[in-house]
């Protein structure tokens, strides 16, 4: 069978032979071509093709294309594709072009909301439609557009909520629209019209539901107002299509009650400031310091009590709220913070349950003007002699706050004008003020009445008697027996007074000084003296020390002693030995020979050291002695400087002569 699909033509090459196999004559090329027949139906590209298109759209808006193949020869009618639509629903809303296939609109009215999904068989025939035949689905979908607005579900809606509170949701308003959910055509926006002129409520989206959530944006008060009525609008976040139909603006009205609750008393006043005089008596009227309960509407009755009084000092009707003073309070008092006393009362309500409020009570002690200046010291001395050294300052005190205390007034008693012939007194500052001497007056004690006034309203004054020593004056002025008179007196000091006292100081303190520079020269003088006798002999210096080159278990040092005193070391039975030393079975060496005569260290020395090369146990050699630490409290001075650092004197090193031939060397050295 011939298949033009798998090969169109044929190419033969034709020979001509004799029955001999031989060429007659050149081959021939022969073509063969197969002709076409209709055995191949259209195909389309694939089995579902999808479109989209916005609702609405207008007539003659292509949506896509439709498109199929056909393997017969392209040349002829069998595979002249013609494309139609065999099904697409009741009403005929889309063409398709059936050359191309290009599916388009026909006709207006397309509405998702009505319908959103358009699925269309299409065909495709060969042969210019008159031959094999195939068919695809093609679905084509609206896109939404904001051609429907929102809509409330009913036209009322009813809410309560409690009084005073706040931030918290009564409802919800709920609405349709036709839109695509989620989308923002579908989205509904909320307004309050009309009914909340403070701002009392909120109205918000649901982001899930598209409905309204009203909550209140400010406590309410069901005493002034108990019912709201609002009228509330909804529209999308996205405004409508120009062709969508026109519709009036969606509405509702929302009724809210507002539920009476308990509320706790309130004091309008908070704090409440009064005065009271200082010292007021016991039972004077403070203030009457009331609360007032916002439930006008529920018959409750106030109660009060003080919750804080530090003092103790109020007392409280509990009915009425009057205060009043329950004893005199004390000035100065701990209790008292800049002159205020502050103190607290509660309200509570009889309601189930009570509730309480609680209001601060500050109260101003005002000053009063109950106390006279009193002189700091009722006496004092001065020198006779007018001009330098003939005045005293005197100062007073007033327990009265400002402004009925300083500045004070200090004068001469006016009952006896002779004193200002003999005395004046001058204002020196708001406390102070000094009295000077007019004329020479002899030595004796003298009483002056003065009169205080301190600058309060109305002042308050006192008369007092000042005692006045008068001294004989000395070439500077200075009482010469100031000191003893203002000691027997019990006096103010005078400026002859401090001076004395001054001298004083400075001798004491060169006193001091004289005795501590005597206490270092004896000290100094000492340890000379320490110094010098230790020039008899450095050896008795040498001292003891812990520990040997050997190691740490080496704690024997060599005692100088031996040198000096050999016989009080002849009777030891055995040397000592040494902890650093290998133990040894063998028995140690007898005690060798200590020299007779100290003179003769040379000799001992070599006698030890041989000793202690030929006893076993010893280390086969010699180790260095350590010493590190003479010990407190030690007289000894450093071997190194002998006792060259002990006076200015040249040093006498003969003395070396007599410790054996190796110390010759070192007085041929130092020595004369």
């Amino acid at each position: 069978m011939l298949d033009r699909e798998e090969n169109d033509r044929f190419r033969l090459k034709a020979f001509a032979l004799d029955l001999g196999g031989v060429t007659l004559e050149d081959p021939t090329d022969l073509e063969i071509i197969v002709v076409d027949q209709n055995d191949n139906r259209p195909l389309f590209r694939q089995d579902v093709f999808t479109g989209h298109v916005i609702e609405g759209a207008e007539p003659g808006t292509c949506v896509m294309t439709v498109d199929a193949t056909d393997a017969d020869d392209p040349d002829t009618d069998n595979a002249a594709l013609r494309y139609s639509i065999l099904e697409q629903g009741a009403t005929s809303m889309f063409s398709i072009n059936a050359t191309t296939g290009d599916i388009c609109t026909t006709r207006p009215g397309l509405d998702r909301e009505t319908m959103g999904v358009y699925n269309l068989t299409v065909q495709a025939a060969d042969m210019s439609g008159d031959g094999l035949t195939t068919t695809a689905m093609a679905i084509i979908y609206l896109e939404d557009i904001n051609d429907n607005p929102p809509e409330f579900t009913k036209e009322e809606f009813s809410m309560e909520v409690e009084e005073q509170a706040a931030g918290v949701d009564m409802g919800k308003v709920f609405v349709h629209d036709k839109d695509l959910a989620g989308s923002p055509n579908w989205l509904a926006k909320f307004t309050i019209l009309e009914g909340d002129p403070e701002g009392a409520f909120a109205i918000r989206t649901d982001p899930y539901t598209n409905d309204g959530v009203l909550s209140v944006a400010k406590p309410l008060d069901h005493e002034v107002r108990d019912r709201f009525e609002l009228t509330v609008s909804v529209q999308n976040e996205q405004p409508l299509e120009p062709t969508a139909p026109a519709s009036p603006r969606a509405l509702a009205t929302v009724r809210v009650r507002v539920r009476d609750v308990n509320e706790a008393p309130i004091f309008r006043e908070n704090p409440r400031r009064v005065s009271v005089l200082e010292g007021a008596p016991p039972g004077t009227p403070v203030t009457t310091y009331t609360a007032s309960d916002p439930d006008t509407r529920q018959l409750q009755t106030l109660t009060y009590a003080l919750l804080y009084d530090p003092a103790d000092w109020l007392q409280l009707d509990p009915h009425t709220g009057t205060v009043r003073t329950k004893r005199e309070l004390l000035h100065p008092s701990a209790f008292l913070q800049g002159g205020w006393y502050i103190a607290l009362v509660l309200a509570r309500d009889d309601a189930e349950p009570p509730l309480s409020a609680t209001g601060t009570l500050s109260i101003e002690i005002l000053e009063v003007n109950d106390h006279a200046p009193l002189l700091q010291l009722p006496a004092g001395v001065v020198c006779g002699r007018p001009g330098r050294g003939g005045s005293l300052l005197l100062g007073a005190t007033d327990d009265d706050r400002p402004p009925h205390g300083a500045p004070f007034h200090f004068q001469l008693s006016p009952q006896h004008p002779q004193l200002a012939r003999n005395w004046s007194i001058t204002r020196f500052n708001v406390t102070h003020a000094v009295l000077a001497v007019l004329v020479e007056l002899p030595r004796g004690s003298y009483s002056l009445p003065l009169l205080l006034r301190d600058s309060g309203t109305p002042p308050r004054e006192r008369q007092q008697l000042l005692n006045v020593s008068v001294c004989h004056c000395g070439r500077e002025g200075t009482c010469e027996d100031g000191v003893l008179a203002a000691t027997a007196t019990g006096a103010g000091i005078t400026l002859g007074a401090l001076l004395i006292i001054l001298g004083s100081s400075i001798l004491l303190l060169v006193l001091a000084a004289l005795g501590a520079a005597r206490a270092r020269g004896r000290r100094r003088a000492l340890r000379k003296g320490l110094l010098q006798r230790s020039q008899d002999d450095m050896r008795d210096n040498i001292l003891n020390y812990d520990e040997q080159g050997g190691g740490e278990e080496d704690q024997d040092a060599y005692d100088i002693n031996q040198l000096r005193h050999p016989e009080l070391f002849s009777l030891r039975a055995k040397p000592p030995v040494r902890r650093d030393a290998p133990l040894s079975s063998v028995t140690p060496q007898p005690p060798r020979k200590l020299p007779s005569s100290p003179s003769d260290i040379e000799d001992f020395i070599n006698e030890g050291l041989e000793a202690a090369d030929s006893d076993p146990s010893m280390p086969p050699y010699d180790t260095a002695l350590i010493y590190d630490y003479e010990g407190s409290g030690s007289v000894a001075s450093p071997l190194s400087s002998i006792v060259s650092s002990l006076t200015d004197e040249d040093q006498d090193y003969d003395y070396l002569n007599e410790w054996g031939p190796r110390f010759r060397r070192l007085a041929d050295l130092y020595g004369q």
